[in-house]
């Protein structure tokens, strides 16, 4: 990764202060959602629960943000859903409003996200519309324990683990020209914190599908065992 040259604006302020505080307001309140809808749930799925409840609020509120103001328009597009906040002029760098903040925070960081990258713009609007869904099914799958609860998280965290690479190996393969590693909150917070839950998490969500589906077999194997 490569740090840009332009001189960088004070690390904290009113931006980064707002930045985090979403992220934390959203996090607690997954958190609670998580533990409500799993009152009846192991443990483990309660945790889960919680991580896909962020997960949806980030995929319905934030996200969408990036796609609205990623494209290019003359007039405002109207209002549906999150859009009501979001149908703004431009790229994200030339809107001004609560949302379009957050993310010119984040593209301090990562300057794609600003300017409409074509390869960013395309995952996110593919990870808004399709992990939204698939994270809104495996929260009732689970719930409701459904039978296809771990084909739905398997590739919940497939998509998810592919969207990372996507969104980064692009731009490392010819030099990490947008990426801004020139301090610890940048780097450290922003691209390694904030994109890493995004890997750590389905990667764990994998293994407990993996889990999962070892011991469905191996009840299923005594059963048969039994019968003869």
């Amino acid at each position: 990764m490569a740090g840009r040259g332009a001189a960088a604006p004070p690390l904290f302020g009113a931006a980064v202060a707002g930045s985090l505080a979403v992220c934390a307001v959203q996090l607690g309140l997954a958190w609670a959602l998580g533990r409500r809808l799993g009152g009846r749930c192991a443990p483990a799925d309660r945790w889960v629960l919680g991580w896909l409840c962020y997960d949806v609020l980030v995929h319905c509120t934030l996200k969408p943000s990036q796609c609205a103001h990623s494209t290019s328009c003359t007039h405002h597009t109207g209002q549906e859903g999150p859009f009501v906040y979001l149908s703004l002029i431009g790229t994200v760098a030339e809107s001004d409003n609560i949302f379009a903040s957050l993310w010119k925070e984040y593209g301090r960081a990562d300057a794609r996200w600003l300017y409409s990258d074509p390869t960013i713009v395309s995952l996110e609007i593919l990870t808004v519309v399709l992990d939204g869904l698939l994270a809104l099914i495996l929260i009732y799958a689970i719930i409701k324990d459904k039978y296809y609860r771990h084909f739905i998280q398997i590739t919940l965290c497939v998509c998810e683990l592919y969207g990372g690479w996507m969104t980064f190996c692009p731009d490392w393969l010819i030099g990490s020209p947008n990426l801004n590693t020139s301090n610890w909150l940048y780097l450290w917070v922003y691209l390694v914190f904030f994109n890493g839950i995004w890997v750590v998490l389905p990667g764990l969500l994998l293994w407990q599908s993996w889990l999962g589906l070892k011991q469905m077999h191996h009840e299923k194997s005594n059963t048969r065992k039994k019968i003869r």
